[in-house]
């Protein structure tokens, strides 16, 4: 007999494998248009202007290999996503549960991965190489220094590794939590790790010179909302209850227009 869980979650298939589809749709539409060289990128400012945190990331010296281990913890994250819905499948002896959770995950990393991508786009913050590539051009060439051409080098905010790695961290937490027996560390581990390798990763990325320091706390508050968001309103108690429900309501000689909201 399949062990029962604390909590339930349930997802369906079209409504979320859509919404799955089409935010990353959009997730590789925005990467075509940014790779295109089409979008035309800012320009650095004064490094006076920079908040103090974020002035460090031009000060310091740009670690080569931080890019690579920035990788590692994405792609850790992104491991873990693909492996933990296997094994809750296995522990429930349920296919179905394997399902949802992979979802979930999916659901989670595919709306970060879509707001960030629409904020930097929107937002087209300078990355912390661009200035100090400008710094150099400055040096080199004065008044005659040419400008940062890359659209890529103005795609700093916010953190796509740190939005993608919180999203991932959080939904994990959010699970390990729901469905983990009273008294079991299983969960505070789960959220101890998820939150180290959220850090690392985002550290890891500033050292890179590919970020600033407000660039990946951004990164990791969208994703971190996301990722609790999304296993939250697939509770199966939260759908049966309808927590916010808008609709029209029939009465004779007309309708009703209602909101109700249930605690």
């Amino acid at each position: 007999m399949a062990p029962t869980t604390k909590m339930r979650f349930v997802a369906d298939p079209l409504s979320d494998g859509a919404i799955i589809v089409v935010a990353f749709g959009f997730v590789g539409l925005t990467q075509v248009i940014i790779s295109s060289g089409e979008l035309k990128p800012q320009q650095p400012v004064s490094s006076s202007k920079l908040t103090g945190v974020d002035r460090l990331a031009i000060t310091q010296t740009v670690d080569r290999n931080a890019g690579m281990l920035s990788n590692f913890g994405l792609y850790g994250a992104i491991a873990y996503a693909i492996v933990d819905p296997i094994v809750t499948g296995v522990r429930e002896e349920s296919t179905q549960a394997f399902l949802v959770d992979a979802i979930l995950y999916a659901q989670s990393a595919a709306i970060a991965g879509g707001l960030t991508n629409l904020a930097k786009i929107a937002v087209r913050r300078p990355r912390p190489r661009a200035y100090i590539e400008q710094q150099r051009q400055m040096q080199l060439y004065g008044d005659k220094a040419a400008d940062i051409a890359e659209t890529d080098s103005a795609l700093s905010f916010p953190s796509g590794h740190a939005s993608t790695t919180a999203a991932i961290a959080a939904t994990a937490a959010y699970l390990a939590f729901a469905r983990a027996p009273k008294g079991s560390p299983r969960p505070w581990i789960t959220l101890a790790v998820g939150l180290l390798v959220t850090a690392f990763t985002s550290y890891e990325r500033v050292r890179a010179g590919a970020h600033f320091p407000t660039d990946v706390i951004g990164g990791a508050l969208i994703g971190g909302g996301v990722g609790v968001l999304v296993p939250h309103i697939h509770r199966e108690q939260s759908l049966k209850e309808r927590p916010v429900w808008i609709g029209f309501q029939p009465q004779l000689g007309g309708g009703v227009a209602s909101l109700s909201i249930g605690l």
